[in-house]
């Protein structure tokens, strides 16, 4: 398959920034010393393909994520817009300091781009932003976000003193995964906050849906492209997949070339309805 001469298409977080709509994830990633350099392939063969945006996290792997990630940036740090996460029980003022600094020795860089709190832990929101943007201001991080937040988190950080800050809410965000629809995702969008969408394919357990495969037949397509292109056509909603062969990652890629009809969204919509009321927030 050539290397695709258009361009990946951006969205903006609050800051202004520009950043790609489809990333690539690396939860998983790292965990098996034996697959090293297959992961750090997959993940450079994403940048040559104008997947730039990278997420990790220090959770994955106890930091191994990190170390791929590190691998294969290698020599091209400015090409990539890089993400990575502090654990909530790290998340105090100092400790995240500390988190971000371990990371950044990890992923063999001067900044991370995008910042996240993994999900709500115990110390206050204030003290996170605190961190946050003592990091902005020592040039360690550029922006700062969180993931796994629901409305009434979202609601409580924006009034702490610096939590209009906030750049982008990573989700679990998926066709069987929509609750964030009733109200969270209307929030975010009134307010021009990306949503950054994890698990975009549902880890593979979806893949099987017969109406899924239906739609993906009409186009010539896979099951998971059509989950992603679902994803894609929506502003400011940002899919991170995870993939850690070559076929994968170009199945990814080939996703923003593929244009839902009204008929497919129809079909999807009564394959996987829509919210009728307010949900707990999912996570994974």
């Amino acid at each position: 398959m050539a290397i695709p001469t258009t361009a990946i298409p951006t969205t903006t977080l609050p800051s202004g920034r520009p950043v790609p709509v489809l990333g690539q994830g690396t939860w998983y990633m790292g965990e098996d010393g034996r697959d090293h350099a297959r992961e750090v392939d997959a993940l450079k063969l994403g940048l040559d393909l104008g997947m730039t945006l990278i997420d990790t996290a220090e959770m994955y792997a106890d930091g191994g994520a990190e170390e791929v990630v590190a691998d294969a940036m290698a020599g091209r740090r400015d090409e990539v817009f890089l993400v990575s996460k502090v654990l909530p029980q790290n998340a105090s003022r100092r400790g995240t300091i500390a988190a971000c600094e371990r990371s950044l020795k990890r992923l063999r860089t001067d900044r991370i781009d995008l910042y996240l709190l993994h999900w709500r832990g115990s110390p206050d929101f204030a003290e996170t932003v605190d961190a946050f943007e003592a990091l902005m201001r020592d040039g360690k991080i550029g922006q700062w976000g969180v993931s796994n937040l629901d409305l009434a988190d979202m609601e409580e950080l924006v009034d702490v003193t610096g939590g209009a800050g906030v750049q982008a809410n990573q989700l679990l965000y998926n066709l069987t995964r929509r609750g964030i629809e009733y109200d969270l995702k209307p929030w975010l969008r009134e307010r021009g906050i990306p949503i950054m969408a994890y698990s975009p394919i549902e880890q593979g357990r979806m893949l099987r849906h017969a109406e899924l495969r239906r739609v993906a037949e009409r186009h010539d397509a896979t099951p998971a492209q059509v989950a992603l292109a679902w994803l894609l056509r929506q502003h400011g909603v940002i899919p991170i997949p995870k993939a850690s062969s070559a076929q994968h990652v170009r199945e990814n890629r080939a996703a923003l070339d593929l244009t839902l009809t009204a008929e497919d969204l129809a079909d999807l919509d009564r394959a996987f309805p829509p919210p009728r009321g307010p949900r707990p927030l999912e996570m994974l």
